[in-house]
């Protein structure tokens, strides 16, 4: 296949998928050009969304972050929570240093697993509008970063490229993946966040919410259901009839990042108010002001980033990799620029 523009071209690698922000390469045997079947090579890129667009204005390093960010999550969660990772390794082509890791294929649950500990965003509309979110009953009172009794599971729609993802109840969960996976997803979800706020919460960071998405080894799915891998990465399957004691459920994809959570000052957090944000809450807030002149009902794109929302955000990315870690950031060179690979990379 034929790479889009915003997709790297890396030797020995064959280009499955682009996403949003993210590419999927399926490694090449060196002799007979086969694809592995057992791993891929997942690379973030520098681009990022915001109201189901991708933005034409990149975030420096954002890409990098990310990654080394999920790194150092695996690594903190591994033994608190009872599920195994993808990652296998981040020693990859020098093409995407810093910002690629070799994960396990794995046949993707068809859920968005969200938690909640906090309430704002989507589900602070939801609860105003019934007094609920995805279905779970809330007090009554509570404002825009309200702490919640305690975190609570709000699952969504992972809906095809271009179109929303919908709030769904965990009945409707159970519907599409059945009871037992139902259970074992929300579980972990609700775990996840609760670990990571007890990490993140001495380091001077809230999580109010975040997402994370879960598959499954094709090999286990395909010997469980009795049919190949390859059909089990393929074909529909029957998830009420799939244990998760006999198929493990593997966290994959990113955790805990700012773009798949929102993470707030503790020291500034003020229920009735929008919080300081350190994810990409700033450009969200620039694209539905006045200042972009961007109707978002409206069938346009988003229009390009101003140079201080980039420097910002870029900067909030960077402040919570350090803050959580403890570590400098520090980008890799690579030898390309991946979002732009007819380009030389930037000096830095």
């Amino acid at each position: 296949m034929d790479a889009p523009a915003h997709a790297p071209q890396i030797p020995g690698h064959e280009l499955l998928y682009s996403g949003k922000v993210r590419g999927l390469y399926a490694p090449l045997d060196a002799e007979t050009g086969e694809r592995d079947q057992t791993r891929l090579l997942l690379v973030a890129s520098d681009r990022i969304s915001a109201y189901d667009h991708v933005l034409n204005t990149p975030i420096p390093d954002k890409g990098t972050v990310l990654t080394q960010l999920s790194q150092w999550w695996f690594e903190q969660l591994s033994g608190v929570i009872d599920a195994p990772h993808h990652v296998l390794s981040a020693d990859v082509p020098v093409e995407v240093a810093g910002r690629g890791l070799y994960v396990r294929r794995l046949r993707m649950l068809p859920v968005e697993c969200v938690a909640r500990a906090f309430l704002t965003g989507g589900g602070l509309a939801e609860y105003r509008a019934e007094g609920s979110v995805s279905g779970v009953a809330l007090p009554e009172g509570l404002v825009d970063g309200s702490r919640l009794p305690e975190p609570v599971f709000t699952p969504s729609t992972k809906a095809p490229a271009g179109e929303h993802d919908e709030p769904i109840s965990y009945a409707r969960v159970e519907s599409l993946v059945g009871s037992r996976l139902a259970a074992r997803v929300r579980d972990l979800t609700v775990r996840i966040l609760v670990h990571g706020n007890e990490i993140a919460a001495e380091r001077g960071i809230l999580i109010a919410d975040t997402k994370v998405e879960f598959g499954v080894d094709p090999v286990q799915l395909g010997t469980a259901l009795g049919i190949t891998s390859e059909r089990a990465m393929a074909d529909d399957i029957d998830w009420a009839a799939v244990d998760p004691e006999v198929v493990p459920v593997v966290l994959a994809d990113e955790v805990l990042t700012p773009d798949s959570s929102r993470f707030w000052r503790a020291d500034a957090w003020q229920p009735g108010r929008p919080q300081t944000s350190y994810d990409k809450q700033v450009l969200r807030d620039w694209l539905t002001s006045p200042a972009s002149g961007w109707d978002r009902a409206s069938d346009t794109p988003p229009p390009a980033l101003p140079d201080d929302v980039v420097t910002l955000t870029r900067a909030r990315y960077v402040e919570a990799f350090e803050t959580l870690t403890g570590l400098t950031f520090r980008a890799p060179a690579p030898s390309i620029d991946p979002d732009h690979p007819d380009r030389p990379p930037a000096d830095r």
